[in-house]
């Protein structure tokens, strides 16, 4: 029942805490909920690609709107407000009469209560005490156990028995857990936040980049050793990786390989493998270096950073790479960022001097310098890359586990738990007989309670008849030793 209001808050609060308008708020939640799965979402998507699948114009309403970041607008966390506000009005208004069912059970059926119940069924019987002895072995016999209540209509005894009276609170169970994912998701919403983060091999940050370009420090530093695509045998990627390392002050706390949806998940913060991809810087250059005088020819790695020394002192740095070039004006220059047409730039330092040479792959007639002490055969090039992570901040996602918990604890006791109740009496019929008045309730599935009911009916009437036999069995024994003497 709603409290004394004044009438148009009587109003508000019996419009909020009715069903329709929790099955609206619901179905409102559900509809945005798939906008923001079909719409793609901000910072999750590229803005390229953004771009690319809306219109300018279109794009600008969707932002404005909110349609583009669903989950952390204001007006998602208001409908999940409401929709919290109507499910806790809803259960306010009805828990008290089903607590009544929980904390007093209704043991002793009064006449009109007998008069309306729907499962009743009458037994003639000739003394009240075995018939309650009859209906008591049946419900223990079917897993029950009956409870004496004194002091009838007429003084005497009656019987109650019920199970599973939990059942009754399976609805607010559902209502609590719906609240609780409900909570969670107004949590993120508010004080949630996504971001991205890309890190080359060897790279550290300690900051994220937000959707709206803004930049969120780290409690901690994040580092990548490592990271690759696996491919099927077509050369589609099957899997990408990334081996991250957890910082704190220098030290390292954690470390894990992270796959999609294998994220690592360290101080409030999850890092999901979003994307993998290369990047326009070289990793490593593999040469075999030949001495020009004659000598024994020399593996040689180059990377960015410290040259190499070779056996004579020689040393060896990369000191420029041009993925994909062409010459204009006698200048090497760059057509994309690919290594389809590499150009590479070494510089040696040696005991005649210093020098500098250009080796171009696809023109090795062009490659070499006469005042170099070797020539450098090219052998392979390896790219550099980079992790791209998605970082998600969701300090709600404990109620909404918790939620999912309990709500599948809910359903379990909705689905598969009766509150059952059984009434047996004595009592007296319109013609003066005395009768044992067997009834029960079940909080739904009547359909199958009613074989449970007429089951224990036929087990009541079986044990009286049983009872019956046994008694005139023994008063026709009491007759034999009666006559014999």
């Amino acid at each position: 029942m709603a409290p004394n209001l004044h009438p148009e808050r009587q109003r508000v609060w019996q419009s909020l805490a009715s069903v329709r308008t929790g099955i609206i708020l619901l179905i409102l939640v559900g509809v945005v909920a798939a906008a923001g799965t079909v719409i793609l979402q901000r910072p999750a998507t590229d803005p390229e690609q953004m771009q690319r699948a809306y219109s300018p114009g279109l794009l600008r309403w969707l932002d404005a709107l909110g349609l583009t970041n669903v989950f952390h607008s204001w007006w998602f966390a208001v409908l999940l407000g409401l929709l919290c506000l109507s499910i806790v009005l809803a259960s306010l208004e009805r828990f008290p009469a089903v607590w009544r069912y929980f904390a007093r059970p209704y043991r002793r059926p009064e006449p009109h209560f007998r008069a309306v119940l729907p499962l009743k069924y009458e037994i003639r019987i000739r003394n009240p005490e075995r018939g309650l002895g009859a209906a008591e072995q049946a419900l223990r016999q079917m897993g029950f156990r009956p409870e004496r209540i004194a002091g009838g209509e007429d003084g005497e005894d009656s019987l109650y028995a019920e199970r599973n009276r939990f059942a009754r609170l399976a609805a607010y169970v559902v209502h609590v857990s719906l609240l609780l994912i409900l909570l969670g998701g107004i949590v993120d919403s508010v004080w949630g936040y996504r971001g991205f983060l890309n890190l080359t091999r060897g790279q550290q940050a300690g900051q994220i980049e937000l959707a709206d370009g803004s930049t969120r420090p780290m409690p901690f530093t994040l580092r990548c050793d490592g990271a690759g695509q696996e491919n099927y045998a077509d050369g589609t990627p099957k899997r990408w990786w990334s081996k991250l390392v957890v910082l704190q002050d220098g030290r390292e706390v954690a470390r894990k390989e992270i796959a999609v949806n294998d994220p690592l998940v360290y101080g409030g913060l999850r890092f999901f493998q979003a994307n993998y991809g290369r990047t326009a810087d070289v990793a490593a250059v593999k040469f075999v270096a030949t001495p020009k005088g004659g000598g024994k020819p020399e593996p040689l790695v180059l990377g960015p950073g410290e040259p190499v020394t070779l056996s004579d002192g020689t040393r060896v740095r990369l000191e420029r790479f041009v993925p994909d070039f062409y010459v204009r004006d006698n200048q090497i220059y760059t057509r994309s960022e690919e290594p389809n047409n590499p150009a590479i730039q070494l510089s040696l330092t040696s005991k005649s001097g210093e020098s500098k040479l250009w080796i171009f792959p696809n023109y090795p007639e062009y490659s070499q310098a006469a005042e170099a002490p070797y020539d450098f055969q090219f052998q392979d090039l390896e790219m550099g890359y980079f992790t791209g992570l998605q970082v998600s901040h969701e300090p709600g996602q404990w109620a909404v586990w918790a939620g999912c918990l309990l709500m599948g604890g809910g359903l379990i006791l909705a689905f598969y738990f009766v509150h059952m109740r059984f009434w047996v009496m004595p009592i007296s019929d319109g013609e003066g007989r005395r009768v044992l008045w067997v009834g029960a309730s079940p909080s739904k599935n009547r359909e199958d309670f009613e074989e449970r009911f007429r089951a224990l009916v036929h087990e009541i009437e079986k044990n009286l008849k049983t009872e019956a036999a046994a008694g005139a069995a023994v008063r026709a024994a009491s007759l034999a030793g009666v006559a014999g003497r």
